[in-house]
């Protein structure tokens, strides 16, 4: 049975999240205090405590789901015997791919939680509140060829791009304000739903240059080795080991696609994965897994008991 390890993204942060392993875990306690030491901030008690509001602040969810499957990490291996090496491959959901480079040893916790703290403040600064929007689109008529077409007519009136290739049913567009709401109004009178995205900036759309010009920066004097388990790139859909070609497109994943669904079609394809394991906070990833790979089995490691049977089951 092939295994891929799949690291959520934002959205799917939640307050105490990991803090149950953390109380279970010594390992895991020490994994939120680095992480805590790395940014000085205590980022763990706003995990704990909230406010919500605080938490969902990009600048601290994106170094926070990151702590929190890197805990889980820990405890599989400290504490069930796991390594990273049983998985055939890593991916993660646009900052996940972060997590997904820690967990296959490619960039260390510290690098880790200071480059996802910089690329929340960064993606932040790049447009002003307000200015920009996201929107998922979805039903089953939502294909990529409809989302193309209604962020094609949103483009009429400024950027408008398609963000997030999710799943069959779940694609996100993200641009201008106006340009979006466009998109929506053509997306529907093509037999799709939407919904508003609760977000502070419009992601993986070329308005986030800027913050993609702060990433080359930051990503260029960072330490980057190659994975231990190839990564499946968002920007490529394929597996990449070449950390200066993994440099790259850390950069392009800012304003770039996260092409989610072809990334599972490769996995269950070429790739020959047969099983998923979501690591840290949520069950988003899980999700898509069952719906784009139905053939695959998809499981969500939350717990203490999620992570100990999954380590059983190998």
């Amino acid at each position: 049975m092939s295994l891929a390890l799949l690291f959520p993204g934002q959205g799917s942060q939640s307050l105490k999240m990991g803090c149950l392993l953390g109380d279970a875990f010594p390992v895991a306690r020490d994994v939120l205090a680095e992480v805590d030491e790395a940014l000085g901030q205590n980022l763990s008690q706003i995990m704990r405590e909230g406010p919500e509001d605080l938490l969902t602040l990009t600048e601290n969810a994106q170094p926070a789901l990151m702590a929190v499957s890197m805990a889980a990490m820990r405890v599989l291996k400290t504490e069930f015997g796991f390594d990273v090496t049983q998985a055939a491959y890593v991916a993660g959901h646009s900052l996940g791919e972060y997590s997904a480079l820690c967990a296959a040893g490619s960039i260390t916790l510290t690098d880790a939680a200071r480059l996802l703290k910089l690329r929340g403040q960064a993606m932040q600064r790049a447009v002003p509140v307000g200015v920009g929007g996201m929107a998922s689109l979805i039903g089953p008529k939502t294909d990529l060829v409809l989302a193309e077409a209604a962020a094609a007519a949103g483009s009429e009136v400024g950027t408008c791009v398609v963000a997030n290739d999710n799943v069959g049913g779940n694609i996100v567009i993200s641009g201008d304000k106006p340009a979006v709401e466009r998109a929506i109004e053509k997306a529907k009178e093509l037999g799709a739903r939407a919904i508003h995205l609760n977000v502070s900036a419009p992601f993986h759309c070329p308005l986030m240059q800027p913050a993609a010009d702060e990433m080359a920066n930051a990503l260029a004097s960072a330490t980057i080795l190659a994975p231990a388990v190839p990564l499946v790139a968002n920007v490529t859909a394929s597996p990449q080991t070449d950390p200066e070609v993994i440099r790259r497109l850390l950069v392009e994943q800012v304003t770039g696609r996260v092409r989610w669904r072809e990334s599972l079609n490769w996995m269950t394809g070429e790739g020959g994965v047969t099983r998923f394991a979501e690591v840290g906070s949520g069950k988003v990833l899980t999700g898509m897994a069952k719906r784009g790979a139905p053939d695959a089995e998809a499981v969500a490691l939350n717990t203490a008991e999620d992570l100990e049977a999954f380590a059983k089951s190998l």
